[in-house]
């Protein structure tokens, strides 16, 4: 099914990615079990990285607050579509931005082995027709949609 090589967006404005995004889809990873309202929060650090702090709540949209803090590197400076994440140092991971709306209202990040996906929106709802066309969008990327699971966020 993952016979072409994941492509990421031809360009990402990091000002504009800035800022806080909302996680309406995952393909659920061991680090986050038991999450929901999950969020990621992205600033741009002085030597030019990026900090990342990852949030979401355990279990219910009241449950107690989780946080982790890590960086982020644009490695294809062409694109800044291609960036590693480190949240445990010296494991760094693959930060493919593979979907962006022109408007910078959602984002779908990739990781090239398609075992990672990540399905973003600067609201914590998303219209059902749009992330249906999401959905499309990355299984013609090669995912496997039946690993792709809803995040729960607050109406």
């Amino acid at each position: 099914m993952k016979s072409t090589p994941l492509e990421a967006v031809e360009h990402v404005d990091l000002e504009r990615y800035l800022g806080t995004w909302y996680e309406i889809a995952t393909i659920p990873q061991r680090f986050q079990r038991g999450c929901v309202a999950v969020t990621a929060e992205y600033s741009l650090l002085p030597n030019g990285d990026i900090l990342v702090v990852n949030t979401c709540r355990e279990g219910t949209l009241d449950g107690k607050i989780r946080s982790v803090r890590g960086r982020a590197r644009v490695v294809d400076k062409k694109t800044n579509a291609k960036l590693k994440v480190t949240f445990f140092w010296p494991f760094w991971g693959a930060y493919w931005v593979i979907g962006l709306d022109p408007d910078y209202q959602w984002a779908i990040v990739g990781h090239p082995n398609r075992k990672y996906l990540w399905i973003l929106s600067r609201s914590p709802q998303m219209d059902e027709s749009l992330y249906g066309e999401l959905l499309d969008f990355v299984a013609a990327c090669g995912y496997d949609l039946s690993k792709i699971k809803r995040t729960l966020q607050p109406v």
